[in-house]
């Protein structure tokens, strides 16, 4: 798996990429995390605010209603309606009169929600807006909830709604219309303050109904009114709401404060819960609604922002393609150009392109290229001109020590008279010398390198008449090629110095020469002198392609000095491919090739 910071490090348009799209995004991201929190703040601030108003709403209608309602408790003081409750018998003129004081409230404090005005005494009778007077035919303290305030005379009771008002459920009368809530308080005797009776007010829940049904919380929420327990009073009609509602558990007791804001995580997703309480009945008003739905702005807004952050990115990429077009590929050539010129290749030239800096690089790198190639023709030149003088310095070397040689032989046979041979041995001397001489040159044709091997084996032979023969074969139609000076001559002397003088008897020295390969001229020295070892043999063919040292001395017993001569100066002219070869054989002599071009 490739590691991401070696390729980011690795190209120059992989760092800038990065740098743009971090100089993008860490922005964007920034600014977006801070719109989104801030977004989200204010639109859940906003969400429960909103909740929480409504359900305040409600809660102040409810305890307006009983605070106005709550007047008509001020009947238990009315004396037509203590002599009503307390009288076993009562007349006509009585139960009217209680009856239009119930109509003169109405008028009064126009109680549109108040369903029904009911008085009732502790044996059953009473009187209604709806019924009139009325005989219970049983006992109305069976009744719990009047059996409570006959416990508590001081209380009033608010009544949740049901199948049928507390009173209805003693009579057998019910509302068909809608359910009903009713407050409850006792009627007391003015001086002993004894209980005497109850009065029951009815009020219609409809108002309760179409809020829980009407409204909502986004959109799946909803408000219901529950008891100070969490147990549901009123709840909407939809059976899906219902349902949800059944799923929520208040045994944690969470409904605990006058009014509150949470998210209740329990089954399914979480709810955002808001309620509140109503003074006037101790009721809990709450609206639930799903987390998500509260947040949906929010998280649309997060949406947006992961849109424009991913759209500014795409946007960077794109502008960094352009500007990379226009900056990154100009370097990406330059740098393929140096690889090239690194790897050899000193022709590979930048046509710069434009006015700036990088332009300005491109010639720089184009001065740089020439001024190379004009240091290393120089080099070359430097080297080949040391070389050649090494070279001639060495053939330089070579003459003057077979010059005293053959001085000596004539000096020695001046001395005994052998006139004959002292001219023969000068007239080959004097031949040796013009060509080796030749005018400084170092080109001559293989007639005149033959010509002068010959002169150089006649002086020999003259010396060591004993001991040499020599043959020369080569074809004429070779003859006119060129051949480097003083190429063959050394390999003669090798051949006669370290070939024929270390066997015994006579040796026969031969020169030939042939064509291969149409393109190749191979000049061969051959002796069946004393050969080499292969250790020895291995050790001339190493010492071939070393470099001698300019002080280092002629090993005169192998005679790998004069072989190297000629061996360096054929590559030095005409390359790696021609030069000097040697086989040999210990006891069986030794061959020695010269390959050339023909040209």
């Amino acid at each position: 798996m490739m590691n991401p910071v070696r390729v980011i490090n690795s190209s120059l348009r992989a760092k800038l990429l990065t740098m743009f799209v971090i100089l993008t995004s860490i922005p964007l991201i920034t600014v977006g995390l801070i719109s989104y929190q801030k977004s989200f703040n204010t639109i859940s601030g906003h969400s429960k605010a909103s909740a929480m108003l409504a359900a305040n709403r409600l809660a102040r209608d409810i305890d307006v209603l009983f605070q106005d309602t709550g007047k008509l408790l001020e009947l238990e003081n009315n004396p037509q309606v203590l002599r009503f409750l307390f009288s076993q018998s009562e007349t006509y003129a009585d139960a009217k009169d209680i009856l239009k004081t119930f109509e003169l409230y109405r008028d009064i404090y126009k109680y549109e929600n108040v369903r029904n005005i009911t008085m009732i005494n502790l044996y059953g009778k009473g009187i209604s807006e709806r019924k009139g007077v009325f005989q219970l035919d049983h006992n109305p303290m069976r009744n719990p909830h009047f059996q409570r305030l006959t416990k508590e005379p001081g209380r009033t009771l608010i009544i949740p709604p049901s199948d049928a008002s507390p009173l209805d459920r003693l009579d057998g009368f019910t509302y068909p219309e809608s359910d009903v809530i009713s407050i409850m308080a006792t009627v007391k005797q003015r001086i002993t303050h004894e209980v005497i009776g109850f009065i029951v007010i009815d009020l219609d829940d409809s108002f309760v109904e179409r809020f829980c049904n009407d409204v909502t919380i986004g959109d799946t929420g909803f408000f219901y009114v529950a008891d100070p327990e969490g147990t549901p009073l009123f709840a909407p009609a939809d059976p899906a709401k219902k349902e949800a509602l059944r799923q929520i558990d208040w045994s944690d007791r969470k409904l605990g404060q006058t009014q509150d804001s949470f998210v209740l995580r329990q089954s399914g997703k979480p709810k955002f819960v808001v309620f509140t309480t109503s003074s006037a009945t101790g009721w809990k008003i709450v609206g639930n609604v799903t987390l998500q739905e509260i947040v949906q702005d929010a998280n649309e807004i997060r949406q947006l922002i992961i849109v424009s952050v991913m759209l500014s990115i795409l946007f960077t990429i794109t502008l960094y393609f352009f500007i990379t077009a226009r900056l990154t590929r100009p370097i990406q050539f330059l740098k393929n150009k140096m690889r090239q010129a690194a790897s050899g290749y000193l022709d590979a030239k930048v046509k710069p392109a434009g006015q700036d800096e990088i332009a300005d690089l491109g010639k720089s790198f184009n001065i740089m290229l020439e001024k190379i190639k004009a240091l290393l023709d120089q080099s070359i030149r430097e080297k080949e001109l040391v070389q050649k003088a090494e070279l001639r310095t060495l053939q330089a070397q070579i003459n003057p020590h077979f010059l005293y040689n053959t001085l000596d032989s004539v000096v020695w046979m001046a001395e005994a008279g052998k006139k004959d041979q002292v001219i023969q041995l000068v007239q080959a001397f004097s031949r040796f010398f013009r060509i080796s001489l030749n005018k400084g040159r170092d080109w001559i044709s293989i007639k005149s390198e033959l010509d002068h091997v010959q002169s150089y084996l006649i002086i020999q032979q003259i010396r060591y008449r004993d001991i040499l023969d020599y043959e020369i074969s080569v074809d004429g139609e070779l003859q006119v090629f060129p051949i480097l000076k003083m190429t063959l001559q050394p390999l003669v002397e090798n051949a006669l110095y370290h070939g024929i003088k270390n066997k015994r008897g006579k040796g026969m020295i031969r020169i030939g020469g042939h064509v291969e390969q149409e393109r190749d001229i191979v000049l061969t020295v051959e002796d069946d002198g004393a050969g080499m070892s292969a250790e020895r043999l291995a050790e001339v063919r190493e010492g071939l392609n070393r470099q001698r040292a300019p002080d280092e001395e002629e090993d005169g017993a192998g005679g790998g000095f004069g072989l190297q001569n000629v061996h360096q100066r054929i590559r030095l002219y005409f390359g790696e491919r021609y030069g000097v070869g040697i086989e040999s054989a210990e006891g069986a002599g030794t061959r020695i090739f010269v390959r050339i071009p023909k040209k």
